[in-house]
């Protein structure tokens, strides 16, 4: 079970040994003067090596002409940073190059960066083209690629695609939605293999001469609320940056919606479960229990299961006190759109 946490301030990447030339000396005594909140040393320590080809002082630079500390905002100018090093092979510049270039509507320049980095698991980009899939706008309509992206992004945590998942609930039907689960778990394999892929490559994980932008939470970030189809989800932004964007048609609202289910207690002990699903791949079990944590009431105040049958792996959930508990949490879980059954220990 993922649980994930938002962070509201700037943060350094992790540190690693040793400086071998001066220029790298001058990146990391930015990085330092950047955390002690002095901007304007840190760009000072910045702009040479950046202007002589660093591609982490190149991503730095664009972090600060992107959140205006130190020099004034500028977009423009935090794009052609952000280009310089990604050109390098700067993966985190690669990821927000993507998102800028989306940001000021040149989506044709910013997909194939946007994929690249959705392949690797970032999660703003699958938001991105998962929205995108959805709608049909700038990519083509694909639902079930659509809520896979969804999931995965989801599952890393940013609040905004599980909102939109209980959008897409309303109009994806079951059958779509059970093979998305299969091929979103199909994507966290093949996330591990191309980051397996990039150890020791160039800038795989963010060095200690790199300052990034941790996600903000949902009430701060600038990527607005979706509305269900047929108006389509609005197009999300970098959760950095916050430029006045037009607003979204009024959503449809289906009839007769059905009320929310009422919250469960949890209990410590019991000899019951909920069954979620069977499967013989271990990671499809977990990526279904992420996708559906956080969507149905009570759920996530239960313990995940995996339970080995074989070559079968069972996903679980409880425990209960009694059958009926568990009976009406499945009642929750089908209103939801997924399969549920009742099981004894």
């Amino acid at each position: 079970m993922n649980k994930f946490k938002s962070a509201r301030t700037l943060l350094l990447a992790s540190a690693i040994i040793g400086w071998t030339t001066p220029a790298l000396a001058d990146v990391k005594d930015g990085v330092d003067a950047w955390g002690r909140g002095d901007y304007k040393t840190a760009i000072q320590e910045w702009r040479g090596p950046a202007n002589a080809g660093d591609a982490d002082a190149q991503f730095n630079m664009g972090q600060a002409y992107k959140l205006g500390r130190g020099v004034p905002m500028d977009l423009t100018k935090a794009e052609q940073y952000y280009k310089r090093a990604a050109d390098q092979g700067h993966l985190q510049a690669n990821d927000n190059y993507g998102l800028i270039l989306f940001q000021s509507q040149r989506r044709k320049e910013a997909l194939p960066f946007l994929q690249e980095s959705a392949n690797r698991g970032e999660p703003r980009a699958q938001y991105v083209l998962g929205t995108g899939h959805f709608n049909g706008d700038f990519v083509e309509k694909d639902w079930i690629k659509a809520y896979a992206l969804m999931t995965r992004a989801s599952a890393a945590g940013l609040p905004q695609a599980t909102s939109n998942m209980a959008q897409m609930d309303k109009y994806i039907p079951l059958d779509q939605r059970r093979r998305a689960i299969e091929l979103a778990g199909q994507m966290e394999e093949n996330e591990k293999r191309v980051r397996t892929a990039q150890v020791g490559g160039l800038r795989a994980t963010p060095s200690s001469s790199t300052i990034q932008t941790a996600q903000l939470p949902a009430s701060q970030a600038s990527i607005p609320t979706p509305a269900p189809v047929p108006a389509p989800i609005p197009a999300p932004v970098s959760a950095s940056v916050a430029p006045s964007m037009p607003k979204a048609p009024a959503p449809v609202v289906a009839a007769n919606p059905a009320p929310r289910p009422a919250p469960l207690p949890a209990a410590t002990s019991g000899n019951w479960r909920v069954q979620l699903g069977a499967f013989s791949n271990q990671n499809k079990a977990k990526a279904l229990w992420n996708n559906l944590e956080n969507r149905v009431t009570g759920l996530n105040g239960l313990q995940p299961y995996l339970v080995a049958a074989g070559s079968i792996t069972r996903l679980q959930a409880g425990p209960f006190t009694t059958k009926a508990q568990a009976s009406k949490m499945c009642s929750n879980v089908k209103a939801s759109g997924a399969d549920c059954i009742v099981k004894a220990r």
